[in-house]
């Protein structure tokens, strides 16, 4: 028996693998884009298979597909969806423009399955064509546009709890952290003393916040030009099968979905997917500085600030016995870097469309999926093997909390910025602390002394002591 079997497409004859599922036109696009080894993302192809299989359902409800073979286009179909066929899709995810290759492998796979399910053999396609039938009433155009769609939503559906989580544990260690006072800084440069679990509140609320504008910018992907076909007209579409075919596929997809309000402007525009790639960039930028935060806290442990401990995961020097590094935030970092340069290339794709089509869609589609995949791995290991993991140095936190020059500051309302300033240059000249320099000038009494310079006081609004008022009373004539 012959490994390969001969197909017919528009073109002529071509070898396919005799046991594979797809066809001719896959066969062809294998040969014409060896460029990275990389094959579509699992929700990339599942979502093709949800498209296909709500089309067919549509098709049979109006009676342009016999049941029979819809039927079993739906069957194949849901195999692909359960992850059945996966190995079947082999097309480049660097491909010709608007992914022709990757929906015909869809409606080949599709096809040569149903096939086998009415028993006859593959490549024959006597009974269901992937042309003819799985691709009935339908495009490319209009087709890869709504699968790229669903399978950033589906995609999405796994990194927001991943969020959740991360702004949670954050939240939980600035609660734990809360009573640990330590030193501001500002320009890099001491400034005044706040509680360590004020500056983990604030990352957790930095990743809620991303995950919020996130949730938004992923809306208009909800609303899709299924139906759409060639250029956005409906062209060989029965007049019903729009809103039936999106309705199965809200249904099969378990996600909120709508016709667009415009099929053209669907087909034209992704500005979508450029949406949300820029949330995602928004995200790596927030996850760049924490972790950059992350190490500079961390640093030392007998030069550097030294004022948290992360856990250790592995020796971290071929050569320096005992050296441990931030390697998670490092990790961090260098995933984020990879989103940003991927919405760089989410954002050229998106504004090179001409007229009724952007062609450029396999690469926001390979781009945005991979910044999802990630990000969501790389922010579980953020979450499960750092930032749970963090304590903190509660000594040399308050070290730093009673020796930061900014101290001073909290003296402005009662001696003024001048008299404080001074202050803050002897300590640096003499390395005296702001409290002995205070007390030496007679500046105020022990017990205002004791007061206004306690750390703790610092990090909240307070109203002003009577000294303060005396100071700042109405002027008279």
């Amino acid at each position: 028996m012959s490994d390969l079997r001969k197909e017919k497409d528009s073109l002529g004859f071509v070898e396919v693998p005799s046991k594979a599922y797809y066809g001719a036109q896959t066969a062809r696009a294998v040969e014409n884009y060896p460029i990275s080894g990389m094959r579509a993302h699992p929700h990339l192809i599942r979502a093709l298979g949800m498209v296909k299989r709500a089309a067919a359902e549509a098709n049979k409800e109006l009676g342009v597909v016999d049941g029979k073979r819809a039927d079993a286009i739906v069957q194949a179909a849901q195999e692909v969806i359960d992850g059945k066929w996966h190995g079947e899709f082999v097309v480049d995810v660097f491909q010709a423009g608007a992914g022709v290759s990757m929906h015909m492998n869809a409606n080949e796979v599709i096809a040569n399955r149903a096939n086998e399910i009415l028993g006859g053999k593959l490549g024959e396609y006597a009974q269901v064509h992937p042309n003819d039938h799985v691709n009935y009433g339908q495009s490319t155009n209009d087709v890869y546009p709504t699968a790229m769609r669903v399978a950033t939503l589906l995609a999405l559906d796994t990194l927001y709890p991943v969020l959740e989580q991360l702004a949670a544990t954050f939240a939980e260690k600035a609660r734990a952290f809360h009573h640990i006072m330590k030193s501001g800084r500002t320009h890099m440069q001491d400034a005044v003393p706040m509680r360590l679990g004020q500056e983990f509140a604030a990352y957790g609320l930095a990743i809620e916040k991303g995950r919020k504008f996130l949730v938004m910018a992923s809306g208009t992907l909800r609303e899709l030009g299924l139906g759409g076909s060639a250029v956005g007209t409906g062209i060989n579409t029965h007049p019903d099968y729009r809103l039936k075919a999106i309705a199965h596929l809200a249904r099969i997809s378990g996600q909120k979905l709508v016709p667009a309000e415009d099929m053209r402007w669907a087909m034209q525009s992704n500005a979508c997917m450029a949406d949300v790639s820029s949330a995602l960039r928004g995200i790596a930028l927030e996850i760049i500085r924490i972790s950059n935060d992350l190490r500079l806290l961390s640093s030392g442990p007998n030069t550097g600030f030294a004022e948290i401990f992360l856990p250790s995961l592995q020796p971290g020097s071929s050569i320096m016995p005992g050296k441990i590094n931030p390697v998670i935030p490092e990790l961090a970092a260098m995933v984020s870097f990879q989103v940003i340069g991927n919405d760089a290339a989410v954002a050229y794709a998106v504004q090179a469309g001409q007229l009724e089509l952007n062609v450029m869609m396999p690469a926001m589609a390979f781009n945005v999926l991979q910044s999802i995949n990630i990000l969501s791995n790389m922010l579980r290991q953020f979450d499960q093997r750092c930032v749970r993991g963090i304590t903190a140095n509660e000594q040399r936190c308050q070290l730093y909390a009673q020796s930061t020059v900014s101290l001073a500051t909290a003296l402005n309302p009662y001696i003024g910025y001048a008299k404080a300033a001074d202050i803050v240059k002897e300590s640096v000249a003499t390395g005296k602390s702001i409290i002995d320099i205070a007390r030496a000038k007679n500046l105020l009494s022990e017990e205002e002394i004791a007061e206004i310079l306690d750390p703790v006081r610092m990090t909240e609004p307070q109203y002003p002591l009577e000294a303060a008022k005396e100071r700042d009373k109405p002027v008279t004539a």
